[in-house]
């Protein structure tokens, strides 16, 4: 089949390797490049690497309505469109190029999780499955009709960065089923109930800002969820630590910000406590609890403020 892919992180380069395997991918939409980093190197998307390494032809349109890329699309002629994570809502006319229509993996169990942070908001919610649906796009935000599910669990261990890599294979098979007979399977689509849908709105800055007043479960997952981007963190006096990986100790008490224990480094919260793992102190470099800590001569008893 002839098709046409959008995507534009990482998660959806596995899903275009597949598809590259078995259909004619005329032509990849992606994000424009970006800066990157404290000094802003501008950067391709991984799957403009991935697509160009491939010799497959790459259009980074910066807006949709321009009639540029329905121009480009109506040349290209695919049959289907292939989207994940592209970061654009395509416009009605642009859904009405392909004659199977677009094709949709978006990271979540519909109509959960609808919107641009499915992961990262299924993680803080404290979820303990999520998965991957492919669906047929309509002119809503991830409203279309299912054509299928796969589910996959999210384990304590679990945090955005290995669940993105989880998802972006699990949508590759699942893509890759999907279009071994897409007749078939949007003959089988079931349309969403609206009435169960709940949104994930893209992350703010401020999205993994704590209190270790706070309950500590509830720290825990905004840990998790937000460590690719923003990075928790919590503040004190003088400064804010951004805590990129901790665990869960729901077995211990204490005063919340009382410093249980330095190996590692264990911070009491509401119901539970937080062992603070990889932390990076303002204008300081990544480091393990237990070296903050000693940088700023905590010792069991201390509050945290």
């Amino acid at each position: 089949m002839r098709i046409v892919f959008m995507g534009t992180p990482e998660i959806a380069v596995p899903v275009l390797a597949k598809l590259s395997e078995k259909h004619e991918v005329a032509g990849v939409f992606c994000q424009p490049d970006k800066p990157v980093g404290r000094k802003q190197i501008l950067t391709a998307p991984p799957v403009k690497v991935w697509a160009e390494e491939h010799g497959i032809p790459v259009f980074q349109p910066v807006k949709l309505r321009t009639g540029e890329a329905l121009k480009i699309l109506q040349d290209l002629a695919p049959e289907a469109i292939a989207v994940i994570a592209y970061g654009k809502i395509l416009p009605v006319e642009l859904l009405n190029v392909p004659v199977y229509g677009c094709i949709n993996a978006h990271a979540s169990l519909l109509p959960k999780y609808r919107g641009a942070a499915p992961i990262q908001r299924a993680i803080m919610c404290g979820e303990t499955e999520t998965g991957v649906t492919a669906m047929l796009m309509d002119a809503g935000m991830d409203t279309g009709d299912m054509l299928q599910t796969v589910r996959v669990p999210i384990r304590p261990e679990d945090d955005a960065v290995s669940m993105f890599e989880k998802l972006g294979e699990t949508a590759a098979e699942l893509m890759d089923r999907v279009f071994d007979d897409l007749e078939g399977s949007l003959a089988n689509r079931v349309p969403q109930d609206s009435a169960a849908a709940t949104l994930a709105p893209m992350l703010e800055k401020d999205d993994g800002d704590f209190s270790f007043n706070e309950d500590a479960e509830e720290i825990f997952n905004r840990i998790r969820g937000t460590a690719i981007w923003p990075v928790a963190r919590f503040f004190t006096t003088d400064r804010f630590v951004k805590v990129f990986s901790a665990n869960l100790r729901k077995d211990l008490c204490g005063a919340p910000g009382e410093v249980l224990a330095l190996k590692p480094l264990t911070v009491a919260a509401e119901g539970g406590a937080l062992e603070l793992l990889k932390v990076m102190p303002q204008n300081s470099k990544l480091m393990d609890g237990t070296a903050y800590a000693a940088g700023r001569r905590l010792k069991a008893g201390d509050l945290i403020q």
